[in-house]
């Protein structure tokens, strides 16, 4: 039967509700439709050259309050997430967020471990955690649960179609009217919407910045291109036109000629190049470097070369951690406020359980307090291999005057 394998990784109490969900009587799905996702007909994305002028534009079609549209908004956020060090401070973020292990627990706080097991192997666990985290960059986000073969898939829908200030879902992006998303049967349970309706997110702060970084970068390489190579000319007697055309042809392949022969009359000479070399461009690009780190980790963390030292980085490190700990709890909160009653709803988990990030240790801070602890109390030789990875055969017999460089024996004669 069609979807048995999902079926067979539902616990017993679940099982019921997953085949009123997944299975008619003819063994296809009928609980969930093939999905609003699939109904939204694509629109091909204009990628013109953006200035802070498109995105006062943007914002203002967002703030309508009769007809708010994030189209542009979303456009420019497609745009801006082309730049490597705002994506490298993004993933760098999100990465400590999704590499924190997770456990299911039961209502009595003991792990469930046949849950957890089963949602750690699961891909689709990973790409809704992801959808989760960027909303905090991109604002309100809304995905759908579909089943695909014998597992669950998640859908983000396009934002461009999605109005959440008014729960309205653009089939086609330029349309008027659309679905009350919030009003369907689906919500909740395959329909699920994370972050506020209000806002825009992180990347509308890191616009301007962006847009500023790319301005600087081709006015230096346009400074490049024009002075990276002093401007040469000759002077010549433009009314001969066979001497204008050697002094052309001269210049043109100056490139592959070291020297050439010029008339008594002729002058060649090397134009005067520009007297910067970039400085005001590179400190440009620095400071927006600068205040992108500063918007997504919180400090500038491992850039500044001339300036860095030890004592910065772990301060800016502890800025960070705060930021994904920030991040965490509201994984949290939405895994068992929204993502569990959702998927109890499908079938797929019993109730009674939450979501729970395991917490991270320090293992260098760890090991130091277990050997200043070693020499006065017994440690578990079991915990400290599965800790730290050290096989304990057992203990060692050291002889009587281990430590003493001297024999004392005889000193007192």
């Amino acid at each position: 039967m069609k979807n048995k394998k999902l079926i067979d990784k539902i616990p017993v109490e679940g099982k019921k509700r997953a085949n009123l969900a997944l299975n008619g009587k003819d063994g296809k799905i009928q609980g969930k439709r093939e999905g609003y996702a699939r109904k939204i007909v694509p629109k091909t994305i204009s990628r013109a050259r953006a200035d802070i002028n498109s995105w006062k534009s943007a914002l203002r079609s967002a703030d309508n309050v009769e007809n708010p549209r994030r189209a542009k908004l979303c456009n420019l956020y497609n745009d801006i997430l082309l730049d490597a060090h705002l994506t490298s401070q993004i993933e760098l973020r999100m990465q400590h967020t999704l590499g924190v292990p997770f456990v299911l627990k039961n209502e009595g706080g003991k792990e469930d471990e046949e849950g957890t097991r089963r949602l750690r192997a699961a891909r689709w666990v990973t790409e809704l955690n992801r959808q989760i985290l960027w909303s905090i960059y991109m604002g309100h986000t809304l995905v759908e649960l579909e089943i695909k073969g014998d597992d669950l898939q998640v859908i983000v829908f396009p934002r461009n179609n999605v109005i959440p200030e008014k729960g309205m879902l653009l089939l086609t992006e330029d349309n008027d009217r659309g679905i009350e998303y919030r009003n369907v049967r689906e919500y909740g349970t395959w329909i699920l919407e994370f972050g506020s309706e209000h806002d825009y997110g992180l990347l509308n702060k890191a616009i301007p910045h962006v847009l500023f970084k790319r301005f600087a970068q081709s006015c230096w390489s346009e400074l490049c291109e024009i002075y990276g190579i002093p401007p040469r000319y000759i002077k010549t007697d433009t009314q001969d036109q066979e001497m204008l055309d050697r002094a052309e042809t001269m210049l043109r392949d100056m490139g592959s000629a070291a020297w050439f022969i010029i008339d008594s009359t002729e002058e060649f000479q090397f134009a005067k190049g520009a007297d910067t070399n970039g400085d005001v461009y590179n400190n440009l690009i620095s400071l927006c470097n600068s205040e992108i780190s500063l918007l997504v980790t919180g400090a500038v963390i491992g850039q500044d070369t001339v300036n860095g030292n030890r004592s910065k980085e772990e301060s800016s490190m502890k800025l960070l951690d705060k930021l994904v700990q920030s991040d965490k709890n509201m994984l949290e909160s939405y895994w068992n406020g929204i993502v569990i009653p959702a998927l109890v709803r499908i079938g797929i988990l019993p109730a009674g359980l939450s979501y729970c990030l395991q917490q991270e240790e320090d293992l260098e801070k760890l090991w130091g307090m277990t050997r200043d602890v070693l020499p006065y109390l017994e440690v578990n030789p079991v915990w400290i291999k599965e800790k730290f990875g050290i096989d304990i055969t057992g203990k060692k017999e050291l002889p009587a005057n281990a430590g003493l460089s001297v024999d004392p024996s005889g000193f007192f004669d």
